[in-house]
């Protein structure tokens, strides 16, 4: 590996205010991230990877950047994004710690939606500066995902007196800082997850349906249909009530009968068309959309089969 301590970019010397950022783990939103922090005039010393894509995505979004062992990274940087899964934050946190790669008012950025500064204060590394941030945006890991990054939100969780240092990092990448408490951060991320990961799920069983039917493009079925419903639904949120379409809003139970036996070969889309239609049914109630009849005659022709106890 390269000798990265004391590395500059380019020989140049840091603007005042500029801080050596080392990335360990550079997948898809790591490096990213490096990137346009670098461009905001911050150096990155280094960065950490082992496989092809990571040392491919290095050397296309991060030129110049050596590649080191993690502990290597931590050492050289004054600010390190720790860009794992999860799952890895905590575990490779401690791992860190013990063979005292950290020290003391070291900045250290995770970038969990789940987690906030808690699982790296209980890491066992002592004296550093935790702090989350959390991109609301999805990442393919290529020069792309610089533009969105402009106007994005971002989730920072940070301790007393260190919220400002996390803000300022944000701006500086083109995003909106948004301050979540520690305890919401699990809700503020399954929420996230809910209105775009399984969004993309229902669009894939739905475009998976219409091939079966011998539609060879869905995506020019759905793609009109689903933005206008998207970008509606955005447009009313949080209660999304009066951009409500579909059989479920008018009340029209047999419409829902004939789609649940349509989809009887198709478990998994079953399943989660009786999911959504439940919830779509009192979304519908609530909203005035639907009165109490019509939602029983909806309930009672969804059933309770494949929903547990």
């Amino acid at each position: 590996m390269d000798d990265v301590r004391g590395h500059a970019v380019n020989g140049n010397t840091r603007r005042p205010g500029r801080l050596r950022i080392g990335v360990v783990g550079a997948g898809r939103v790591g490096a990213v991230l490096a990137a346009a922090l670098r461009e905001a005039g911050h150096e990155i010393v280094a960065a950490s990877g082992v496989s092809d894509a990571t040392l491919a995505r290095i050397d296309a979004l991060l030129p110049g950047v050596p590649v080191a062992d993690p502990d290597e990274v931590v050492r050289a940087a004054e600010l390190v994004l720790l860009t794992v899964p999860d799952d890895a934050i905590g575990p490779v946190a401690a791992g860190l710690a013990k063979v005292e790669a950290w020290r003391p008012g070291q900045l250290v950025v995770h970038t969990s939606g789940r987690h906030g500064i808690d699982v790296l204060a209980q890491s066992g590394a002592a004296g550093i500066v935790p702090l989350a941030i959390h991109p609301a945006m999805t990442f393919t890991g290529t020069s792309m995902d610089r533009a969105r990054l402009i106007d994005a939100v971002f989730a920072v969780t940070a301790p007393p007196g260190m919220l400002p240092i996390a803000q300022a990092l944000v701006v500086e990448m083109g995003g909106e800082p948004v301050v979540i408490e520690e305890w919401d951060r699990p809700l503020y991320h399954a929420a996230l997850v809910h209105g775009a990961n399984h969004v993309v799920t229902a669009v894939a069983q739905a475009s998976g349906v219409l091939s079966r039917i011998g539609i060879e493009e869905p995506a020019r079925v759905l793609g009109p249909l689903i933005h206008a419903s998207v970008d509606g639904a955005l447009r009313d949120a949080p209660g999304a009530v009066s951009t409500l379409t579909g059989p479920v809003v008018r009340g029209d139970a047999g419409t829902v009968a004939a789609h649940l036996r349509a989809l009887e070969g198709q478990p998994e889309a079953l399943f989660a068309y009786r999911s959504m239609a439940r919830a779509t049914a009192d979304l519908a109630l609530s909203g005035g959309r639907i009165g109490p009849a019509q939602y029983a005659d909806l309930i009672a022709t969804l059933g309770t089969e494949g929903m547990g106890d």
